[in-house]
Formats: structure tokens, sequence, C-alpha cells
């Protein structure tokens, strides 16, 4: 790891990997290892079944990306998660940055499809461990109940090899389809992820949402565990 990389273990006023809760509640998973690679796979599956992933959460303002902040709510969508992930990982003093792609969801919701206006998710995020010499890829997203219940094996994470979204679901329906990569971040780009949402969704939708969510005092706008779920064509 060269020097400029060093910014991947420095806490940020988002990635708060310095926080009382998350430094207690890494050292709790981690349970006394000294492996780094053990250590990100206990925090990564920490993450991934004990943060619910929840679409119709806050999303432009940085305290909804704060990694205290998910860590307290228990709940996020999927760069909220990678905000804990890499938070963890830094406390536990593993170099960990957030790595950010547009993916098309080829199973999802109807209510999320209609919300969304569309099946593509634009700056969906992940989180990279430096591990053993190399940048390996995490995705804790989703939570193991969720993918059971839309047919789609839960992403596994062994430290060695990078863990993404599958092509396929478990009936061999088309699941994820990665369309561009937007690159690693040390930082969480709210601005950036917020312009991105109002091109691909519409300003006026996206604002609807964040009057919605003002309104009801930053609480989620719908249930997602308990919409129908949709298989879409292709």
């Amino acid at each position: 790891m060269n020097q400029e990389d060093k910014k991947y273990l420095t806490p940020t006023a988002i990635i708060d990997s310095d926080h009382r809760a998350i430094i207690a509640y890494a050292r709790e998973i981690i349970r006394g290892s000294k492996d780094p690679i053990e250590q990100a796979v206990n925090i990564y599956y920490a993450v991934r079944d004990g943060i619910w992933y929840d679409p119709y959460y806050p999303f432009y303002l940085p305290e909804h990306y704060r990694a205290s902040n998910v860590l307290k709510t228990g709940r996020g969508y999927c760069v909220c998660k990678a905000s804990l992930l890499c938070a963890l990982g830094r406390a536990c003093g593993i170099p960990s940055r957030i790595h950010f792609a547009d993916v098309r969801n080829h199973l999802a919701t109807k209510q999320l499809i209609e919300f969304l206006g569309n099946d593509l998710f634009v700056y969906h995020g992940m989180t990279e461990f430096y591990l053993a010499g190399r940048w390996v890829k995490s995705t804790p997203a989703f939570n193991k109940e969720l993918c059971e219940r839309h047919k789609v094996a839960p992403l596994e994470f062994n430290g060695r090899k990078d863990s993404i979204f599958q092509p396929y679901n478990l009936t061999k329906k088309k699941y994820m389809e990665y369309v561009a990569d937007h690159g690693t971040y040390a930082d969480i780009p709210v601005g950036i992820i917020v312009r991105a949402w109002k091109k691909t969704y519409g300003k006026d939708r996206v604002n609807s949402w964040i009057t919605l969510h003002e309104k009801s005092g930053g609480k989620s706008l719908s249930d997602f565990s308990r919409e129908e779920v949709l298989e879409i064509e292709t």
C-alpha cells in the first residue's frame, strides 16, 4: 500500500470509524481476532445480516450515511450499509474504501420499480478492503432473509475473492447487471449521489422523496420486506 492509500484508514465525518460505538461494535464482532481477513469476514456478515436493507431510507444528507447513525438505526440502503462496513474495517485497522457502480435490477418489487420509475439503481455502493496485498470487493447490501424471499443466494465473502452481485438468481432468471463503474472513494460523496439520482429518476421525483422524508421526520417511506416480488421481463 502506498502513502496515498493511507487515507483509507482515516476516519471522516461520515465514515466515523473513530466513534465509540463503531469501535465497540468492531471489537465485539472480531472477538479478539488478529487476522485481518478473519476480521473482514466477521464484520461483513455482521453488516449484511445485522443491518436491514431499506431502499426507502433517507438519502440526501451526510447524516443519513454516517456509520454510527446507520449502526444506531439498524437499517439503510446499500450505500449506508457500505459506509458502516467501511467504518468497521478502518476501526479494525484494515484499509477500507467505497466503490460505486450502476446496476440494473432484474429482480425487485413492483412497488420499488414504480417508486423509482425504472430498474436502474445508480451509485450502488459496496466496500473494498485491502487484504493480503490487494483490494477485495464486498457487497453487504441484502440481508439473508431478504435474499431468501427473492430466491437469490445470499452473497458470501471469504476475504480473498470479490463478492459482487450474481447475474442470475436461484431459478436462473436475470438478477443484477453492472452497467457503469464510478470508481472508489475515501468518503461518501453525498452531493454526487443526489445529483446522479436527480439525473436518472428526475429532479421533481427526487425532490418529492425529500419532501416526504421531511414530513415523516426521516422515517422510511415503505416496508420493502412486505412488498410484492417482481421479476422484470428482459
